[in-house]
């Protein structure tokens, strides 16, 4: 059965009058990125593809892990006690991914990526590599007594951090997704309001199509669950989905997902195989569904309840099957 969700607030502002569809897309991040938008027919989008480009380049220069020469990468290597003056949108995505670690409980940290280089999802030291070795008990108590004891400290007068010495940011759980807001923002400056924006699967969608119709996107679903479609009205809205069953690897028959809990410093290994989140931010949908993946179905639950998130939950059984839970302002999206 296919089941649809809806906004609750819709925008009655038309597409242009014989609008168009036109197309855009690259790669970044590691990854691919995509837009469609409505534009009048007349308009041939002269250097919008470059434009596009240069938003997401920007990204990767300041908050990139994977780039040594990043505004992220130099604080990564910065000495102890340092204070360091970030870009702005360096500085805002990072106070608001501490602000979801702080409403977590630390279930998203993204001042913890010594962890995750330490199980080898990091640019260095990769679990696919032949001398790949699964970090010892001590090693991983070492980084997360560090991370307690010497915390990040953000002064916003200034835009300014302090990295207390050794600590490795990683925005992996946030970059991504504000990376298709700023594409969203992007083509609002240039005039755009009906758009719909991916990278890496992520998306956020703006108005409706030429003959009326909203973006209509599919939440994404896990291999082997039988469970109903569920679509989406992509008006004013974004959605992430965070899942156990994207990156992982296996070593002497157990299974490491790439999602790390900062608060053990392992692994997850929870009920949970996908967590999706829908968001007016798309940044924010990415981070919340990262924390609430961490957390678990129970725990994750109660906190989008608190939050108000609509989140929506599929949880593994042992014998195979899955379950589909969602918070209740989701379930109140649905059109029934």
């Amino acid at each position: 059965m296919r089941r649809v969700l809806l906004p609750h607030v819709v925008s009655d502002e038309p597409a242009p009058a014989g609008g168009v569809i036109r197309d855009f897309g690259g790669r970044s991040m590691g990854t691919s990125w995509s837009v469609r938008l409505v534009a009048a027919p007349d308009d041939a989008c002269a250097q919008l593809q470059q434009g596009l480009q240069q938003q997401l380049d920007a990204v990767v220069a300041e908050m990139s892990h994977w780039e040594q020469d990043s505004d992220l990468g130099r604080f990564n290597r910065a000495g102890a006690g340092s204070w360091h003056q970030l870009p702005p949108a360096f500085f805002d995505v990072l106070a608001f991914a501490m602000e979801v670690s702080r409403a977590s409980g630390g279930a998203y940290d993204p001042c913890a990526g010594e962890l995750v280089n330490l199980w080898g999802f990091g640019p260095h030291g990769r679990f696919d590599q032949p001398d790949f070795v699964p970090p010892a008990d001590a090693q991983i108590a070492a980084v997360r007594a560090a991370l307690a004891a010497h915390p990040v400290v953000l002064e916003r007068d200034g835009r300014r951090a302090l990295q207390p010495g050794g600590v490795q940011l990683d925005l992996s759980a946030v970059a991504k997704g504000y990376s298709v807001d700023r594409l969203a923002y992007f083509l609002k400056s240039q005039g755009y309001a009906h758009y719909l924006v991916e990278v890496g699967g992520e998306l956020r969608g703006a108005g409706v199509k030429p003959d009326g119709q909203p973006w209509w996107v599919a939440l994404e679903q896990v291999d082997g669950a039988q469970l109903d479609e569920l679509v989406l009205a992509l008006h004013g809205l974004s959605v992430a989905t965070s899942g156990d069953y994207r990156r992982y690897f296996q070593l002497n028959g157990q299974r490491y997902s790439h999602t790390i809990d900062p608060r053990n410093g392992m692994p997850i290994a929870n009920d949970l195989a996908s967590v999706t989140v829908v968001h007016p931010q798309c940044m924010a949908a990415d981070a919340w569904s990262t924390a609430l993946t961490v957390l678990g179905c129970e725990h994750g639950l109660r906190l989008a309840e608190q939050q108000g998130l609509a989140a929506r939950f599929v949880a593994r059984h042992r014998d195979g099957g899955f379950t589909e839970h969602m918070s209740t302002h989701l379930r109140s999206m649905l059109d029934e």
